[in-house]
């Protein structure tokens, strides 16, 4: 199938756009490459610090120094339900590096914190720039030179991402990213989120709505909801990083632990000490940043991957902006209804067929670019098949399903649930906001309403509870951007905002701070770019004004005299309380640091 002509577009603008960047970043990639270890020029004392804690057969291996040495990146603790399955990983990597004549050591760890636990506290303010501190700590696991390659080993929210830019930075390495796999079904989505709605009116109280949760949360695994984490392993498969497959096989399987040694096989065979050299820096190139675009525009994925993936192309020298999203999204269309935008969980998306369907119904649209590099060694057109255990229990694979296990959940493109992808920019006076449309009613794409100011979810959750939002409104939440408080998500917002949409009402919310991968049907203008702590116009806004949020023709309007709004002055409020507490002191450089929201809210400016 011929490449679609706006992703062909849009790819050339891209590459043009990123040229000199990319020629520059692939350039100190070549520069560091070697097909010698590294480890070999290092002082005799620096190599026998780097392998005095091994036992004496990897010892020898690493003395000797001709076998590649793999490291491990991880993000393991036992606290947070996606990560806990990591704690078998590392032994299950170094038996299978060994059976295959190599070395592998844990070079680090990196945080890994639940904006699930955070939300709503003080914590929250410190998860967008985790992202960055886990560049940097990857940064720091890579620097000893040990490593011919690398594994990762992360899920969730800001831990993919920031595991990417940090490999990015060691772009000549080979990597291969190694998912953990969703827990299994517990309380459904949709009951969990009326048991939400109903505890945010006062009619049930908190012992039912915290055993909701705990049926919805109930064992190691990601959350099952298609969210920022799962919307993270879908990126890694279609961007070549995963092996085929790999994404949504649930933990504790023995066909989990297959896939886990065949990464890491896979991993040592893409060495530059082989035949078959693939570094990460030329796995992520323009080709595959738009494939991960589309992926995530043709599943409704999480809004947090439009700042994330702008970060993470410039870990590369690739230039992505918003309106890239916007051309892409014309004509992706929308294949799932994974809760927020549908009941079903990423286990019923994983029986429908999966990625392996998901990417085949995509190539054949000519929506992705199958000529990419990856590193299972094809084009992405080799990812069009699924990981099974043979009779006698090894890893085998067969070809993908070519229909649908469930329409309800997973469509054909012939067949789409919506024409165009789930994610849309809007643009107008106040400058450009992200907006998640696969989960809004369509009666709900275009909302006029007077506007009501808050500096923080806690008073509008207050307004509320006095009866005060009873009424069309459209909610302005602003001073959460990145400079503001390190851009917070907001969804507690959700569940009274969904209260009085269900009411009738016409509900709409905009904000220059975050939302929830699992933002749902309430329209959501976000990350308004720039933020109100930059005097942006979102700082013009004053309670009663008009605004019109309109996803059908891509605006947000504000519909005062022009006249007035000339002379407006930005409000300013006082920040200081998310300058200390928690840790926030320690990510004041952060604060002043972090760029725009449409840029990638990093803290490294241009790479």
């Amino acid at each position: 199938m011929a490449l679609n002509a706006t992703v062909a577009s849009v790819t050339e603008d891209i590459v043009r756009r990123s040229r000199d960047r990319r020629a520059s970043y692939l350039d100190r990639i070549a520069r560091a490459a070697s097909t010698v270890p590294k480890r070999k020029s290092l002082g005799c004392a620096n190599l026998a610090h780097g392998f005095a804690g091994c036992g004496h057969a990897d010892k020898q291996a690493l003395r000797d120094g001709t076998a590649p040495n793999l490291a491990i990146v991880t993000s393991y603790n036992d606290m947070l339900s996606a990560h806990q399955p990591f704690e078998r990983f590392p032994e299950i990597i170094r038996q299978a590096a060994r059976a295959a004549g190599a070395t592998a050591q844990v070079a680090g760890g990196v945080p890994a914190m639940c904006d699930g636990i955070t939300q709503g506290e003080a914590g929250m303010e410190l998860s967008l720039f985790s992202r960055d501190l886990i560049a940097m700590a990857t940064a720091v696991a890579l620097s000893h030179q040990m490593f011919d390659a690398a594994v990762y080993l992360g899920v969730c929210d800001k831990i993919v991402p920031g595991l990417l830019i940090g490999a990015l930075s060691f772009g000549h390495l080979p990597a291969v990213f190694i998912p953990a796999g969703p827990m299994g079904s517990g309380l459904g989505n949709d009951e969990k989120s009326k048991i939400r709605q109903l505890h945010a009116e006062g009619k049930v109280g908190r012992e039912a709505l915290l055993e909701a949760e705990a049926r919805s949360y109930h064992s190691p695994g990601t959350c099952t909801f298609y969210g920022t984490a799962n919307s993270n392993q879908m990126l890694m498969e279609t961007m070549g990083l995963h092996l085929p497959g790999a994404t949504f096989i649930n933990p504790g399987s023995e066909l989990r632990d297959e896939l886990t040694r065949a990464a890491t096989a896979r991993a040592l065979a893409i060495t530059a000490l082989g035949n078959d050299y693939t570094p990460i820096g030329r796995v992520v190139d323009e080709r595959a940043i738009v494939n991960g675009v589309v992926g995530l525009l043709a599943t409704g994925g999480s809004t947090n991957h439009t700042i994330h993936l702008i970060a993470m192309a410039a870990a590369a020298g690739i230039a992505l902006a918003w309106s890239d999203l916007a051309h892409l999204s014309q004509v992706v269309p929308l294949l799932t209804r994974i809760y927020p935008n549908g009941k079903a969980d990423v286990n019923h998306f994983q029986a429908a067929g999966g990625m392996g369907f998901l990417i085949r119904e995509l190539l054949g649209a000519g929506l992705l670019h199958g000529d990419v590099t990856t590193i299972w060694g094809t084009g992405l057109d080799g990812y069009a098949i699924e990981p099974r255990l043979d009779a006698h229990g090894r890893l085998a694979w067969r070809e993908s399903v070519k229909q649908s296990g469930d329409t309800a959940v997973l469509r054909g493109c012939a067949h789409a649930f919506q024409a165009t992808g789930g994610l849309s920019v809007l643009e107008g006076p106040l400058g450009r906001a992200v907006i998640k449309t696969s989960a809004v009613p369509a009666d709900r794409l275009v909302i006029e309403a007077p506007v009501r100011i808050f500096h923080d979810q806690a008073e509008l959750q207050q307004a509320f509870k006095a009866g005060e939002l009873d009424r069309d409104v459209i909610a302005v939440v602003r001073f959460q951007g990145p400079k503001a408080n390190g851009m917070p998500e907001l969804h507690k917002l959700m569940p009274p905002l969904g209260v009085l949409q269900d009411r009738g009402h016409r509900v709409a919310l905009v904000t220059d701070g975050r939302m929830s991968g699992a933002s749902g049907k309430v329209p959501a203008a976000i990350h308004v770019s720039p933020e109100a702590a930059e005097g942006g116009a979102i700082a013009l806004l004053r309670d009663g004004d008009r605004m019109r949020l309109d996803a059908v023709t891509g605006k947000l309007e504000v519909l005062v005299d022009q006249d007035e709004w000339s002379v407006r002055e930005p409000e300013t409020v006082d920040l200081s309380r998310s300058d200390w507490g928690v840790g926030r002191e320690l990510f004041a450089p952060f604060r002043r640091a972090v760029g725009r929201a449409d840029h990638g809210a990093s803290v490294f400016g241009v790479q």
